[in-house]
């Protein structure tokens, strides 16, 4: 029984190795802090999950890495360990509902900046490994324009934008939109509006951002739904756990889901672009990039 078991353990990981699909890396991002991006962030990766993809979420909030805490896991090591050379990608993942992966966060990652020719091959190195294993990376990102932010965003396929009815919010989104596309020539963001009131003022909150990109911008925004804040995931953040797995069945569980079935739904990258050590080959440069300039 023991030898059957390995052998299909090996004929597995084989599967994966010949696998060599694209997985797609979403950035998770909004300029202002308190729009939800982690929340966000966390309950797509558990309705992706729950389609049967694969996915891991990266906690790049370098200064204030929450996703742990939000899911009330209780990791050892974090990123700078892996930087550090301390410990493997594989040693610091933690498993979080519906088998979701989790990459936790570590303050001072600026050393990527810093990372010589072996820690640069070790480090896509271990990405790769872990690719054949994934469909889907999301990055949640910090508040704010900082350089970390730049960095994984530029280095993402996708943008996600998390804008909420605040004024700030706003501001913030379209500072983010303009620094991305004037800088860097980011020309394509998806929005999402969270704890809004009714379907319809998420609309009026994309709506007002498009009025404001179209005027000044040359980008390209696409909506791709509202989630509505709700007794149920207040709960659930409290409660440490995903609104999708505390409360299936709440209004704001069901938009996740909705969503996530719009994210399987988009173009992947293909060739090269679509590998995951190709993001993480574009993160150490452009870290690196932002490194030489401070």
């Amino acid at each position: 029984m023991q030898m059957a078991e390995a052998t299909q353990d090996q004929a597995a990981g084989l599967r994966r190795m010949m696998k060599h699909e694209p997985v797609r890396v979403i950035a998770v991002t909004g300029g202002k802090g308190g729009v939800g991006k982690t929340n966000i962030a966390i309950n797509l990766g558990v309705g992706l999950a729950e389609a049967g993809r694969g996915v891991m979420l990266l906690d790049a909030d370098l200064g204030l890495a929450n996703i742990d805490v939000a899911l009330g896991l209780h990791p050892d090591y974090n990123l700078s360990h892996v930087l550090r050379g301390e410990r493997s990608l594989e040693e610091i993942i933690v498993t979080g509902p519906k088998g979701i992966q989790v990459v936790p966060g570590a303050s001072g990652v600026k050393r990527m900046a810093h990372l010589d020719a072996s820690e640069h091959v070790g480090l896509i190195r271990a990405f790769s490994d872990l690719g054949n294993q994934l469909d889907t990376l999301i990055i949640d990102t910090a508040a704010g324009i900082s350089d970390d932010v730049v960095s994984f965003s530029r280095a993402a396929q996708d943008i996600l934008v998390v804008v909420c009815d605040e004024p700030a919010s706003m501001t913030d989104a379209y500072a983010l939109i303009k620094l991305l596309h004037k800088e860097y020539g980011i020309g394509r963001f998806r929005v999402l509006a969270n704890m809004v009131k009714t379907v319809q003022e998420g609309r009026d909150l994309y709506n007002k951002l498009c009025r404001v990109t179209d005027r000044y911008l040359d980008v390209m925004l696409t909506y791709i739904g509202a989630v509505p804040f709700d007794e149920s995931l207040r709960k659930a953040v409290k409660g440490q756990k995903p609104v999708i797995q505390a409360f299936p069945r709440s209004k704001s569980a069901q938009a996740f889901r909705a969503i996530a079935r719009k994210i399987e739904d988009w173009p992947l990258a293909t060739g090269n672009s679509g590998q995951l050590q190709f993001f993480v080959e574009r993160l150490i440069q452009y870290s690196s990039q932002l490194g030489e300039i401070v």
